[in-house]
């Protein structure tokens, strides 16, 4: 008894330490090789225990990565909601905790089903691995963050990513370390086939040219205001803000598109039509469009995050409300509304977060226009949901456009993580990406997912770059996840006759 408590030990330690590991093969570390290595590692801890204990495995796991991944989102709670140190601390534990659970639920399935350590690694895994980051990403409106796929941007898995978006990244990732587990635990170098097959066919699509260059490039300015939060809203520095604003983009009057960042006006639309129309007009006799993030109040009392174009946008000069306008459809969680509000909003400051009423633009809308060119705009927290990205791509998009405003998590490494998603979406669609943000990191992300300029953090800057426009669609934003869906009905289907027989050939067996 005494010696298998250190082992138990071992294996939770273990466990904690390789899913922390996974956390350094996300930005702004970005050593991919670290996310295989975490999963084969679980694959191997996991592997004969029983399904309880398996759990416990996957639940530490859980616990090491997202203690590490997303434990910056107590920048939050610590700065901005009113709360005691220990309630803060205790919030975020919760949260860490409920991430946790999905790799629990992956290794408590995965060794509940009983099959063949080949059948278990390398269909079942994946799959699973599959259907729970779906889950995560739609349950509670999702949160499809620190998906293992992400990590491999700048790895040669990447090239998965036009053909079957992040999660065929993933999927790759799950096989390649299934069959290093059965190859180490069976000591069989056969067993590194489907690793080897899976690579070869990533090389290979390296070099397919899904979308071709057209040869034209857009000289976008992007205006990082870099206003303090606690300062933003504050009526006495409306002016000021909105004046350094102005002053930015006048002396970037030649660019043919000017971008500011999410809510980078700090009041309501309808309440600076004057400001507006003569920020139209005098884009229309620059021949340059602007781009700008703006809250709204519509006659129902609702709150709008928009997006507005103003200048030339195919409009016939300025008029309340913006004709070129988005509103924001993926709302993130407590910081821009809050479910059961009735019940929570008394119970701490936390629940009154400035701007946390807001409600929903439709999930897919048209394109916005700006001098001519199509933006398929993403702000802030939406860019982290690939299908709705892909939806709001038509053949006629030129560019995909996310506003931000990562001010609220300062020097962590959450903006840094938000960036790397940003160019996951470039690469899955082969659209170039223009981040525009309050604090950073503001970034013209080329249609490779390479960044092809950027700014430093917490400066008031203007970011210049010359971005090429591409013509075409890739596989996945014509088809999206719909061959992944193939592939884990396809694979169930085989897990479930290919375990039947096993049961047959085992009582056959027996009766012998």
């Amino acid at each position: 008894m005494t010696s298998k408590r250190p082992q138990a030990f071992m294996r939770i330690f273990g466990a904690a330490f390789s899913g922390a590991l996974a956390t350094l093969a996300f930005a702004p570390y970005g050593f991919w090789p670290a996310m295989p290595v975490a999963l084969v590692a679980l694959l191997l801890l996991i592997y004969q225990q029983a399904p309880k204990r398996a759990a416990w495995l996957g639940f530490f796991w859980g616990l090491g990565q997202f203690s590490t991944g997303v434990g910056w989102v107590y920048v939050v709670i610590d700065k901005f909601g009113g709360m005691p140190t220990a309630v803060g601390l205790t919030l975020i534990a919760l949260l860490v905790m409920y991430l946790a659970f999905y790799p629990a639920l992956f290794a408590y399935i995965l060794q509940r089903v009983n099959l063949t350590p080949a059948l278990r690694y390398l269909l079942l895994a994946p799959s699973l691995w599959l259907v729970i980051d779906w889950f995560r990403g739609w349950f509670l409106t999702g949160f499809p963050w620190l998906w293992p796929g992400y990590s491999q941007i700048d790895g040669p898995l990447a090239s998965f990513a036009p053909m079957f978006g992040v999660q065929g990244i993933t999927l790759a990732l799950l096989i390649i370390s299934g069959s290093i587990a059965i190859a180490l635990l069976q000591r069989n170098i056969k067993a590194l086939v489907p690793a080897l097959v899976v690579t070869l066919v990533a090389t290979v699509s390296s070099f397919i040219p899904w979308v071709q260059e057209t040869g034209k490039s857009v000289d976008v300015a992007m205006v990082q205001g870099n206003v303090p939060q606690e300062l933003k809203w504050l009526p006495s520095q409306r002016w000021p803000t909105l004046l350094t604003y102005q002053d930015m983009t006048r002396q970037n009057w030649d660019a043919d598109i000017v971008i500011w960042p999410e809510a980078a006006i700090p009041a309501l639309e309808r309440d600076l039509p004057d400001f507006l129309s003569r920020l139209d007009s005098a884009a229309i006799n620059n021949d340059t469009a602007v781009v700008a993030g703006v809250l709204d109040q519509n006659e129902k009392g609702q709150f709008y995050n928009n997006v507005i174009t103003l200048g030339e946008n195919g409009e016939a000069g300025y008029s309340y409300p913006s004709p070129q306008s988005y509103s924001k459809h993926h709302l993130l969680v407590f910081g821009e509304f809050v479910p059961f509000e009735d019940l929570l909003r008394p119970l701490a400051p936390l629940f009154n977060l400035p701007m946390s009423s807001f409600s929903r633009g439709e999930y897919t809308q048209p394109n916005i226009d700006a001098k001519g060119y199509q933006l398929a705009p993403a702000i802030c927290y939406e860019i982290a949901f690939s299908d709705q990205v892909r939806q709001s791509l038509t053949p006629d998009s030129d560019f995909i456009l996310t506003l931000s405003n990562d001010t609220w998590f300062g020097r962590s490494i959450g903006p840094h993580q938000h960036l790397e998603i940003a160019r996951m979406r470039a690469l899955e669609n082969g659209k170039p990406v223009l981040r525009s943000t309050n604090t950073g990191l503001t970034a013209a992300i080329g249609y490779k997912g390479d960044i092809i300029a950027t700014v430093p953090q917490f400066e008031t800057v203007v970011l210049r770059a010359d971005v090429p426009t591409t013509v075409g669609q890739t596989p996945y934003t014509l088809f999206g996840d719909w061959p992944l869906y193939g592939w884990v009905v396809l694979s169930g289907l085989v897990l479930i006759v290919l375990g039947r027989s096993q049961k047959l050939s085992s009582s056959s067996k027996s009766q012998l």
